[in-house]
C-alpha cells in the first residue's frame, strides 16, 4: 500500500474517531436534557401541589403531585437507560466522556432527592390536616 493510500487511512480513522466522540458528547447532552425535563416534571408535580392544595379531597392534589414526580424518575431511568446503551456501544478517543456509573449516579441522586420531595409532601400535609 502506498504512502497516499496510508495517509487517507489513517486520515479517515482520525474523521470516524472524531465523530464517534462527537456523538459521544451529544449524548450526554441529550441525556442531560432528559434529566432537565424529569427533574421540571417534579416541579410541576410540586408547583401543582402548592397551587391547587386546598382542592377537595384533600389527598387529591398528593396524588396528582405524586403522578408527577413518579413520571419524572421514569423519564430519568430512561434517559439514563438509553445513554448507558449507547455509551456501550461507542469508545471516547480525544474526550474524557462521562462514565456510565456517573450516569446513573445521577439518575439515583434524582430518583433518591424526588423520592425525598414526595415523601415530605406527604409527611407535611399529614401534620397539617391534624
Amino acid at each position: 500500500m502506498g504512502d497516499d493510500a496510508k495517509t487517507k487511512n489513517r486520515l479517515a480513522e482520525e474523521r470516524t474517531d472524531l465523530a464517534e466522540d462527537r456523538t459521544l458528547l451529544a449524548n450526554e447532552r441529550t441525556f442531560s436534557g432528559w434529566a432537565r425535563t424529569a427533574l421540571a416534571t417534579v416541579g410541576i408535580g410540586l408547583g401543582f401541589h402548592v397551587l391547587f392544595g386546598a382542592i377537595e379531597p384533600v389527598w387529591l392534589p398528593r396524588v396528582i403531585a405524586t403522578l408527577f414526580v413518579a413520571l419524572g424518575i421514569l423519564i430519568v431511568w430512561m434517559a439514563e437507560r438509553r445513554a448507558c446503551a449507547i455509551q456501550s456501544r461507542l469508545s471516547a478517543h480525544r474526550i474524557k466522556q462521562l462514565g456510565a456509573l456517573n450516569i446513573r449516579l445521577i439518575a439515583w441522586v434524582y430518583t433518591i432527592g424526588a423520592l425525598a420531595l414526595l415523601a415530605a409532601l406527604w409527611i407535611m400535609d399529614a401534620r397539617v390536616e391534624r
